[in-house]
This record gives C-alpha cells, structure tokens and sequence, in this order.
C-alpha cells in the first residue's frame, strides 16, 4: 500500500454534492446534475469562450442574453458576485 501525501487537502463534502441546476443555469452549462466546482469550471469555460470578460477590469464579467437571467438580470457582474448569483440557480 502506497504512502499517503499529507499536505493534500481533504476536499470539502458540500461542494462535491452534485446540485440540480435550474432551467437559466442549465441554458449556460447543461441540465445534468453536477458539484458547484464543475458549475465554476463550466462558467469560465463559457466566459471565455464566449469573451465575456471584461477587457478593462478583468474581474468583471459582462453577460450576453444566456447569462442576464442567472446574474439577475445585470449586465455586468464581479467574479465574486458571480458564485454568490449562481448559488441560487442551484438546487
């Protein structure tokens, strides 16, 4: 049996519970369930591919008709903000 690397975290239970997006969320990143770290990485993955960062201010992001409905209708939000508005798209 291999030795076990101490300094590796233990990943948090909570984030790994795959959560049912809802039906704005799901137009962005799909309609299967998923942990809140895959909704991230599927956000960026968008955002990027859709260059919906903002070129000044690289925190902010700017949202196009998919995105308006998750971020509460704004236009632009942070990043920061970004998780706390996806979280209610979450069930």
């Amino acid at each position: 049996m291999a030795a076990k690397k101490k300094a590796k975290r233990k990943p948090n239970p909570a984030f790994m519970k795959a959560m049912q997006p809802d039906a704005a969320l799901a137009a962005v990143i799909g309609d299967k369930p998923m942990p809140r770290t895959e909704v991230t990485k599927k956000l960026w993955a968008y955002i990027k591919k859709n260059g919906l960062q903002d070129k000044k201010n690289r925190r902010n992001i700017n949202a196009d008709a998919k995105l308006k409905p998750v971020f509460g209708g704004k236009a632009t939000v942070t990043m920061f903000e970004m998780t706390k508005l996806v979280n209610k798209h979450m069930k």
